[in-house]
């Protein structure tokens, strides 16, 4: 498995529950299926396109570099 998956899946998790948010509704303020969100967070993550990074960072009010910034 890429290590930069889990990163990002353990990422989005993080900053999706910090926010408040359901899978659901990440989904539906990112403009995206539920079902992308599951994959993106499962223990076995989807590859992630740089339009999906796009689309999550903007839901979350932040730059996609912020999105991807694993160290927080």
């Amino acid at each position: 498995m890429n290590d930069i998956k889990i990163m990002a899946s353990n990422r989005i998790r993080k900053l999706r529950i910090k926010s408040g948010y359901t899978q659901e509704e990440l989904a539906g303020l990112a403009n995206i299926e539920p079902k992308h969100i599951q994959r993106l967070e499962s223990k076995r993550p989807c590859d992630i396109k740089l339009t999906t990074i796009e689309k999550l960072a903007k839901a979350f009010k932040i730059t996609p570099s912020k999105l991807l910034d694993f160290k927080e």
